[in-house]
């Protein structure tokens, strides 16, 4: 890989000029400029050791070029640029040979070590089983298999999974409702609860039960338990059609009860046992101006009397958190802990999680439990997965699972398709607000990006289909020398592909691979138009283009499959299409 052997040959650079560079290396930024004048690769190196070395950041960068060894490498030249930057540029014979390497790895083109084998657990959408995938499941569930896969391409171990919060009262109060609407559905007079679901899906859920079992549980006074689980079985299934039909699978869906009473038990003595936590009614140290924000904390609302307190604030968080009420039952947070202890005995050494805008505060507090009961610091990582503003002809569509006023993901799926609705949640940093404009998202132009980069690729493909009928095909063997400018630029265009996996796979931010997959796909259009590809008058020329074209649609195809979107050999496109 190409950034493998540039560390190395700054490593020997550095070796050779005498210059310690400590542990700098290893945390030094190695980028890929966004002007070609510049280079194919840049870094600041040289800026970061001036101070230790105590020269001038362009001496710095002067002796690392003069040491750098170029001899078997994929660069020509170093050049060091501005205060003391340096850019690296690829051969020639690189660039040509760059092709029959992509062809060569196909899939695998991209694909790294820089994992190192890391096992890391990714947890995403996590919805409560109390309805269908809503808008805001969709766009974490897009960026959370994209993640696992992208993580997977760069040498990680990542598996995937969801939580099912299935030990909380909103799975209590489904089973009401669904009991509910199920006396409704036989004439039956039963009180709907206040705080109930009254979304049409829980009457379509009950009128599917089994006729004689759900009387039979209504007649009982414990029959509560049985529509509650009903309730949750079919939901969960529910749920998991619906991801399915989005190409969204887990590898384990985790049932919060199996957490209860014996790991949460145990999680709460091994955190007495550490000596951070003590009984009490309130936090230690707590002022009265304070006191009324102990009321935010779950833990005080069970009543007056001695709680089970974590001290979070020694761990960073802002306030110290009860565990276990006075009345004995653990709050939320003691049942989170002992679920990530479980991530980590499972041998995952990072955890990331994928959490709504409304959980940003309580990372803080996890965090801290986390340290408290001796897990690494670096174990948890949150990725805060922002709102989505679904837009239909121009105005907000208003989502609430209760009142039944929320678009589904299959109603979405159904408007726009899978692909473009995948694309369209990946396009943006999950930091980002999100409008999901539904118009733009079914056109068949290069307005809507989805179908930019998908007929890109289907271009392609028609491209070569051409090329076979006129008695031509894409080359096979020894590189062929680039002649034209929009074939090199297509080229370096393609050879970026391994460290944007590898940079988007470290960084996890999905949303490189979109950005990355339509500036592919106007490269090759630029090319497209500027050279003639299938031409039975430079059979040599064409079956070079056409191995070029075979090569940029494999890059695509790979994009496109991280971000679990498909890519179309065939596409049409409306009146105003494509340039």
């Amino acid at each position: 890989m190409v950034w493998n052997e540039l560390r190395h040959g700054l490593a020997t650079a550095l070796a050779a000029a005498g210059i310690d560079a400590g542990d700098r290396l290893a945390k030094v930024e190695l980028a890929i400029p966004r002007e070609r004048s510049h280079g194919d690769w840049t870094t600041n190196l040289a800026m970061i050791l001036a101070k230790a070395a105590k020269q001038p950041p362009r001496a710095v960068a002067d002796a690392i070029a003069k040491h750098f060894p170029l001899e078997g490498t994929p660069f020509s030249a170093v050049e060091v640029a501005g205060p003391g930057f340096l850019n690296f540029r690829y051969r020639d014979t690189f660039v040509a040979a760059l092709p029959v390497r992509i062809l060569s790895e196909g899939g695998a083109y991209g694909r790294s070590d820089a994992g190192a084998g890391e096992k890391v657990l990714v947890e995403f959408v996590s919805a409560n089983p109390t309805g269908p995938m809503n808008i805001v499941s969709a766009r974490a569930a897009a960026v959370g298999s994209s993640l696992v896969r992208l993580l997977d391409m760069a040498g990680f171990a990542s598996a995937s999974e969801f939580y099912v919060n299935d030990a909380g009262n909103q799975v209590d109060l489904l089973g009401e409702s669904m009991a509910a609407r199920f006396a409704e559905h036989i004439g039956e007079s039963r009180p709907f609860p206040e705080e109930g679901y009254r979304g049409e899906y829980v009457r379509t859920l009950a009128a599917e039960l089994p006729d004689a079992e759900a009387r039979a549980a209504l007649a009982r006074p414990d029959g509560a338990r049985w529509f509650r689980d009903q309730a949750l079985v079919r939901m969960i299934e529910w749920q998991k059609r619906d991801l399915a039909a989005y190409g969204v699978t887990f590898d384990r869906w985790f049932l919060e009860s199996v957490l209860h009473p014996g790991a949460v038990d145990k999680t709460r003595e091994q955190l007495i046992e550490r000596g951070v936590t003590y009984r009490a009614e309130k936090p230690e140290g707590v002022t009265e101006a304070a006191e009324a924000r102990v009321g935010a904390n779950e833990g005080a609302a069970g009543g007056s009397g001695i709680a089970l307190w974590l001290r979070a604030t020694q761990f960073g968080d802002s306030m110290d958190r009860v565990i276990t009420r006075s009345d004995g039952r653990p709050t939320y947070l003691l049942p989170d802990i002992a679920y990530h202890l479980d991530k980590r005995t499972r041998g995952f050494r990072t955890a990331i999680n994928l959490w709504g805008p409304d959980h940003h505060a309580y990372i803080t507090t996890l965090t801290a439990g986390l340290k408290a009961l001796g897990l690494e610091e670096d174990f948890l990582h949150v990725l805060i997965v922002q709102q989505v503003n679904l837009l239909r002809d121009g105005q907000a569509v208003k989502m609430s699972k209760r009142a039944g006023e929320f678009d589904t993901l299959t109603d979405l799926i159904d408007e726009v398709g899978a692909d473009c609705a995948k694309f369209f949640f990946l396009m943006r940093s999950t930091t980002s607000h999100l409008d999901f404009d539904l118009a733009l998202a079914k056109k068949q132009n290069d307005e809507n990006p989805a179908f930019y980069v998908q007929y890109a690729h289907a271009r392609i493909c028609s491209v070569i289909a051409k090329g076979a009928e006129l008695g031509l095909a894409a080359a096979t063997g020894e590189p062929t020398e680039l002649t034209d400018a929009a074939e090199t630029s297509l080229v370096r265009q393609l050879a970026t592909w391994p460290e944007v996996v590898r940079g988007a796979a470290q960084a996890r931010e999905p949303h490189r691979i979109p950005t990355f997959l339509v500036e592919t796909a106007a490269e090759f259009h630029r090319f497209y138009h500027a050279c003639r590809v299938a031409d039975p008058a430079q059979p040599a020329l064409s079956r070079h283009r056409l191995r070029l074209c075979a090569a940029a649609a494999q890059v695509l195809r790979n994009g496109l499959a991280l971000m679990g979107v498909s890519a179309p050999e065939r596409l049409e496109r409306s009146e105003e299409g494509l340039a």
